[in-house]
């Protein structure tokens, strides 16, 4: 069969999954609105104040510097709220200059505030101080809204403009960067009615359809920074007596191509911009549905991108970023490159 009737064939299978669904579905889950920070999608400016080498000194779960938020309200003026920051994150603690933080917030303080409803957040900030840092920043953002589409269950996220300064001694250096704020997962886990599950549990036993999303999205991305089984990067939420696959941090994948990246030297990669697929094997007509499902996303991926493309101060990186993503669908459009690089690469352990 020549390649033009193969294009053809799944051009057709692309209309019927739009006209009518797949049968292999998820339990249908009506997921409760998210609290008020997350129903904007506009870039939220906020103000933070504390020191950077204080923050990064080894310390336990318990121990937070306590700090003010200011934030921009609706009526473009400025409010606040106390916190508590906590940096996270080994790997960015010994090579990253920022740490990413986590927020805890005291449900008084946020009280009559846009962050009801939140008492734990995290903040994503760019990892080095390089020419490159904010669009590393807004690369990984989009993997977050590409899932959006991938799956119903998804961290949400807003984009911020962030004012930091930085205490150094006596001095104060601002710093001008662009971060994300990501929702805590057991918010994720109350908009489903379900509860995370903070256990190893094999891929094969997690829900069939969405666990071929999830490794179709990280093969997407170029991401092989998880284990869905070990719970690394990777949130189990438990639905509905299902196990689901939540995804985070993204700054190791080939769409962020960060700097600092490295990958899993066993996988025998040439670096983070190579995809693997990692995904176990499953009913041959689950890959076929999810093959489809991103194939007629396409067009709203790349409009998700293309959304972004004012965002990035480098044009260079945001043409690298979608070019990356059109390499995916070149595969998956593919019916041989389908085959060798998805298919065949799906693990049997």
């Amino acid at each position: 069969m020549n390649k033009p009737t193969n294009l053809f064939i799944l051009l057709i299978q692309i209309f019927v999954l739009t006209t009518s669904f797949g049968q292999n579905q998820v339990v249908a889950v009506e997921s409760k609105k998210p609290s008020e920070l997350f129903r904007s999608t506009q870039t939220l400016s906020l103000k933070l104040h504390y020191s950077n080498k204080e923050l990064k000194k080894e310390t336990n779960d318990s121990t937070f510097l306590r700090s003010q938020l200011v934030y921009l309200n609706d009526n473009d003026s400025w409010d606040s709220l106390q916190v508590n920051l906590r940096r996270r994150g080994n790997n960015r603690l010994e090579n990253c200059y920022f740490a990413p933080l986590k927020i805890k917030i005291k449900k008084d303080d946020a009280k009559n505030t846009l962050f009801k409803g939140n008492k734990n957040l995290k903040l994503v900030l760019p990892c080095l101080i390089q020419r490159d840092n904010n669009d590393n920043v807004i690369k990984e953002y989009i993997a977050y809204k590409l899932y959006e589409l991938v799956s119903p269950f998804y961290f949400n996220t807003r984009l911020v403009n962030l004012s930091y300064e930085e205490i150094k001694g006596k001095k104060v250096k601002e710093h001008r960067l662009k971060a994300f704020l990501i929702e805590d997962d057991k918010n994720v886990a109350k908009r489903f009615e379900g509860k995370i599950i903070d256990r190893n549990i094999h891929p094969l036993q997690q829900d069939d359809l969405t666990s071929v999303r999830h490794a179709m999205f990280q093969y997407m991305i170029g991401n092989v920074d998880f284990s869905q089984m070990f719970g690394h990067n990777v949130k189990l939420l438990f639905v509905k007596k299902q196990m689901l696959p939540v995804p985070y941090d993204f700054d190791m994948s080939g769409l962020a191509n960060c700097s600092y990246g490295v990958t899993d030297e066993s996988l025998n990669l040439t670096g983070v911009t190579e995809r693997k697929y990692r995904g176990f094997k499953r009913n041959a007509e689950l890959f076929t549905q999810v093959r489809l499902e991103f194939l007629a996303n396409k067009a709203p991926m790349l409009n998700i991108i293309d959304e972004c493309k004012p965002l990035f101060e480098n044009e260079k990186e945001f043409n690298t970023a979608r070019e990356f993503i059109m390499d995916f669908f070149q595969i998956l459009a593919n019916e041989q490159m389908y085959q060798n690089k998805i298919l065949q690469e799906a693990r049997i352990n």
